[in-house]
């Protein structure tokens, strides 16, 4: 077990114990590091009380925007370190927030009130590892564990369901039996929870490189929050391009996307209006003619409701409407769902439609189609092929002094020479492109 803490971690703790205080890495980065993965960041526990930690680090910058709570951000040369009081919580009243905090000088006070036995892991270089709640064993058993009872961790904060389901993804574990028990009897609990929080924390879910165990066993914690997604997981496909249901399907093919977010949300809900659609003809045949517009549509509801941004949604929207779209056959019909959509929808397309097909019967019939459609893309750039009005050789203003002088008429005249020019009709060139337009005006 090599646990090795960064020079700047190693101070901060340092000046605590010089100063008469206990002082350790807590959390996901002891958990992290005995995985062998790389922290994202580093938190320190200490049982200095706030004002203490402001002394002892009297002459570095400090961030107190969080000390009233016992929290204290240090910035070691480059580093923000988050350094927190042992606490005690009082009553949780509202399933999020204590109604008081109390600070303690017991390292074991803190360790209770935490989530999950991984996340209670502590070291430093002078003591070594403090491991109270087993969370060793279970890291090594690939374990999400609550601390304690569960039904009192998840009504404490009932985010800490999310998590639960967030953590098993992301760390490729399973949940315990009490705490995957205690998650489904206490999930109505997250109605409660802000949806910004909800989102940020299903947001990571969905990048996790396995989601279809823990998705499938806790679907029923998706639906609390996006309860369209109920009628997906009992949705059929008998047709002969699939082999799994319209829910395995979704899970095989986000799991197989990239981990883009607005790529990632719009695998999780490309099919997401399948089962309003699904028709089914008479040899038994399963159909789901406009599932990919409703579901644009769908999506669009559900991404406000959750506040993602704005150009989040409008990304994810576009990318689900256009999913099942034909590829571009030619190199023509590639210029034109370029001028149409513009080259990162294109190329996100591809990676849409490949990770789509990963997920069904045939996985890699498309492969050459999406081959080529790269083929197509790079040539076009190389060449400097025109594949917009930005690459066009006249514009409005030029249209304009050949005395062409209404707004729409201009824009009609300029997507009509965009075509011609790109089904080779006319070469892209100025006065060849003025003449053409005086014929489309006479």
């Amino acid at each position: 077990m090599n646990i090795k803490l960064p020079e700047q971690v190693n101070t901060a703790i340092k000046l605590l114990e010089e100063s008469g205080f206990e002082a350790f890495a807590v959390g996901g980065c002891v958990r992290d590091m005995i995985m062998g993965r790389t922290p994202y960041d580093y938190d320190v526990t200490t049982n200095a009380l706030p004002d203490e930690m402001a002394e002892v680090f009297r002459g570095m910058r400090q961030l107190d925007i969080g000390l009233k709570h016992g929290t204290l951000t240090v910035i070691i040369g480059d580093m923000p370190i988050e350094i927190t009081t042992y606490r005690i919580d009082g009553e949780y009243l509202d399933s999020r927030h204590p109604d008081s905090v109390k600070f303690s000088r017991s390292l074991s006070d803190d360790l209770s009130r935490r989530d999950f036995t991984v996340n209670t892991l502590c070291f430093n270089e002078r003591v070594g590892l403090v491991d109270e709640f087993g969370g060793v064993s279970d890291i090594e058993n690939r374990i999400i564990r609550c601390v304690g009872e569960p039904d009192k961790r998840f009504t404490e904060d009932a985010l800490r369901i999310i998590r639960a389901v967030r953590f098993a993804c992301a760390l490729g574990f399973t949940v315990e039996e009490k705490t995957a028990e205690s998650i489904l009897r206490n999930k109505a609990l997250l109605s409660n929870i802000a949806i910004e929080r909800i989102r940020d924390e299903f947001t990571k879910l969905i990048m996790s490189d396995q989601v279809f165990d823990i998705l499938e066993e806790f679907h029923a914690v998706i639906e609390e929050f996006i309860p369209e997604y109920a009628d997906l997981y009992t949705c059929e496909q008998n047709t002969p391009y699939h082999c799994y249901g319209a829910f395995e399907h979704t899970l095989k093919a986000l799991e197989s996307s990239e981990k883009d977010t607005a790529i990632r949300l719009c695998m999780f809900f490309h099919d997401i209006a399948k089962p309003l659609c699904r028709k089914t003809d008479e040899y038994g045949v399963d159909h789901f003619k406009g599932h990919a517009l409703l579901g644009a549509e769908m999506a669009e509801n559900i991404l406000k409701r959750m506040r993602y941004s704005k150009a989040v949604t409008s990304k994810v929207c576009k990318l689900i409407s256009l999913h099942s779209e034909p590829c571009p056959k030619t190199k023509q019909q590639a210029k034109l769902f370029l001028s149409l959509h513009g080259e990162e929808t294109y190329e996100d397309f591809i990676k849409v439609r490949r990770a789509d097909m990963l997920a069904k019967a045939d996985p890699h019939s498309q492969d050459e189609k999406l081959d080529n459609m790269l083929s197509f893309l790079n040539e076009i750039r190389q060449n400097g092929e025109c594949r917009s009005l930005s690459s066009l050789a006249v514009n409005g203003n030029d249209l304009k002094a050949a005395g062409i002088t209404k707004g729409q008429e201009i824009k009609r005249v300029l997507d009509l020479l965009l075509n011609e020019v790109i089904f080779d009709r006319v070469e892209n060139e100025k006065e060849k492109l003025l003449q053409l337009a005086k014929e489309f005006t006479e």
